[in-house]
């Protein structure tokens, strides 16, 4: 019998895409301060924080915890606090590539485990009336770097390499090898 298997996230996305793996899971949201250490190396960052996140749900057999960070350069856009900030993420990011970094971190009884997943996007040009129109959209005010490739803040992405649902917020290729790891296999009834 497999252990049960535990989403430390309320991330309507993260749970579509366990849920398209055909894996059944229950969702703990957890509370864990998102902001980065100093001059933290953005890839460290995320790692830390699914590692956190998937710490901090409790003693439940097997946790997935996942971050996600926009970066550009050495500057890190996170959620938008505000539609300035949106607009200001959004105009920034214009013409620009760009990385999208997860963190994937599988917790179970004896370790925690970690993967991360870039992937190079290719934003058009965005000006700010188009970003403030996307705002009013609610979509972007809830996802780093104030946009949803699989939504409307698709029509910004020019290009991408990597991986597509690293994008969205949970890589599916790591997190499937993390699972296994632990002893949960994606394509076994």
């Amino acid at each position: 019998m497999e252990q049960p298997l535990h989403l430390a996230s309320s991330s309507p996305r993260r749970a579509e895409l366990l849920t398209a793996l055909g894996l059944q899971f229950t969702q703990l949201g957890v509370d864990v301060d998102e902001s980065r250490l100093g001059s933290e190396d953005p890839a460290d960052m995320v790692l830390r924080l699914a590692s956190e996140k998937a710490n901090a749900a409790g003693d439940a057999s097997i946790i997935i915890g996942a971050d996600t960070a926009v970066v550009l350069g050495d500057e890190v856009f996170g959620k938008p606090r505000d539609r300035e900030d949106a607009i200001a993420m959004l105009t920034r990011l214009s013409g620009c590539v760009h990385q999208v970094m997860t963190g994937v971190a599988v917790r179970s009884a004896d370790s925690v485990q970690t993967a991360l997943s870039v992937s190079d996007v290719r934003f058009r040009s965005v000006s700010a009336a188009e970003a403030s129109e996307y705002w009013d959209t609610d979509e972007p005010a809830d996802k780093a770097g104030a946009y949803a490739i699989q939504g409307r803040g698709g029509i910004f992405v020019e290009s991408m390499s990597g991986s597509y649902s690293g994008v969205v917020g949970l890589p599916v290729y790591e997190t499937a090898k993390l699972l296994a790891e632990a002893g949960i296999h994606v394509l076994k009834d």
